[in-house]
């Protein structure tokens, strides 16, 4: 796991360097988030305010399972008074997580999170709060929550 981490943040540093113009906000991301779930999240935007994101990690609450989730999102770029971009955004989506073939759970997912564009390089920071309602196999809520860095491709 500890060289996963640090190959990742490897080429992460290697592409700030090597980058030479922003592009956040457009264009497909991929990164890592951590928290309730960790794993690697991904980001593609559909217009100048929306965006479609997913993540495939593994969810540590209650014992170990794979966590995938799915999310439609619209971004709010007036809602802080910035120089930077500093999107709010919010949307829904699902989720299914699975420990076994007798533990998978699916349910729907919201989420609001808020971005930070870096202005020197296609990166942004985020932070998020997805609360969970899962239909099957039981009625059940939850919450997730991480923070994460993705990098954007031209």
């Amino acid at each position: 796991m500890r060289l996963v981490l640090i190959s990742l943040l490897s080429i992460t540093c290697f592409l700030v360097i090597t980058s030479t113009s922003t592009a956040q906000d457009k264009g497909f991301g991929m990164g890592l988030i951590v928290g309730e779930p960790t794993g690697i999240s991904f980001k593609g935007w559909l217009s100048s305010s929306t965006a479609f994101d997913a993540g495939v990690a593994w969810s540590f609450a209650r014992g170990s399972a794979l966590h995938i989730h799915a999310d439609y999102l619209i971004h709010s770029f007036d809602a802080i008074k910035s120089e930077a971009k500093v999107p709010i955004y919010y949307g829904i989506g699902g989720r299914f997580k699975a420990a076994d073939r007798t533990d998978a759970r699916l349910g729907a997912r919201g989420v609001v999170g808020i971005a930070y564009f870096l202005p020197s390089a296609p990166i942004d920071l985020f932070f998020e709060v997805a609360p969970i309602l899962d239909f099957a196999p039981a009625t059940e809520f939850s919450v997730n929550g991480g923070f994460g860095a993705r990098y954007f491709f031209r």
